[in-house]
């Protein structure tokens, strides 16, 4: 569906580029994060896909046809969600919607009232944007960036500011809307929304990609192959999973008191982040 070779990009101040020759693909019906802290070149790099950034190099095929050559139609068939929302605050949240809409020649064909009842907005539904908090936008945001079913969806720090229980449900939104077909590419600097609804990751540094695989792989691959037995009179104790029903160590340590937990030792995707890019997340 997306894929893009060598994608070199410079801010005309700037005394270098911020993306250094990025390349990756991103089939169709999958949800592709990229990973990183702050200033890496997440959200530039998505500003190029959806054509805010028009002067690059390199090359960036969508659904077969260079970027270059898609025109106004190109907007028909992806969605954005930005890191920062941006309404009108004056207007409310229908108001908002019902204008966005009218960029869209299916615009009309939507249930409004369906896609706030999706965010749990459906009581401020005709309130002024001005009154919503921070996270109220943001799921404003959400339902702007679907409400015209488009094919391709682009989230930029999609559960920035949204307490835990709508992140939640934003991201099984975002699950669901794989399970439609759609293809959506994240960013984002929370391992834990990635490790939860990513398909693949490309950790970005210095807008260099450094691995790409899947969460499962990269947390298997840099974690112990070993479980942790912790007892409730305080011992605990490690073991390899390899023949761990056969470990007579293990078969015996776990008579010894009533065992109060037991977990694989796989590393987060933050801590492998760190191991394979020697940077953290707040850097």
């Amino acid at each position: 569906m997306i894929q893009v070779k060598n994608l070199v990009f410079q801010y005309p101040k700037n005394d270098g580029p911020t993306l250094k020759g990025l390349s990756f693909e991103i089939d169709k019906g999958e949800i592709f994060g990229f990973l990183g802290p702050s200033g890496a070149g997440k959200s530039t790099a998505q500003k190029v896909l959806y054509k805010i950034y028009y002067d690059y190099q390199g090359s960036v095929r969508v659904d077969g046809k260079s970027l270059h050559d898609w025109d106004k139609h190109y907007f028909e068939k992806i969605g954005v969600g930005f890191e920062l929302p941006n309404h009108y605050l004056k207007l409310t949240g229908r108001e908002n919607l019902d204008l966005f809409a009218t960029f869209y020649p299916n615009g009309k064909k939507r249930n409004v009232d369906a896609l706030f009842e999706m965010v749990d907005l459906e009581s401020d539904i005709d309130k002024a944007v001005e009154t919503y908090s921070k996270g109220m936008k943001m799921r404003l945001n959400f339902i702007r960036a679907i409400q015209h079913d488009p094919d391709i969806l682009f989230f930029d720090e999609p559960t920035t500011g949204l307490d835990p229980v709508n992140a939640h449900k934003i991201k099984q939104h975002i699950l669901n809307l794989k399970a439609k077909g759609k293809t959506i590419f994240v960013t984002t600097h929370s391992m834990e929304t990635a490790d939860q609804i990513c398909d693949r990751v490309s950790f970005i540094v210095d807008g260099e990609l450094v691995v790409t695989d899947t969460p499962k792989n990269l947390k298997s691959k840099h974690g112990k192959k070993a479980v942790k037995i912790e007892l409730a009179n305080e011992q605990s104790k490690e073991f390899p999973l390899k023949s761990l029903g056969e470990n007579a160590d293990f078969l015996s340590f776990i008579k010894q008191g009533e065992v109060r937990r037991i977990h694989t030792l796989e590393a987060s995707l933050e801590e492998v982040f760190i191991q394979v890019t020697g940077k953290s997340l707040k850097s």
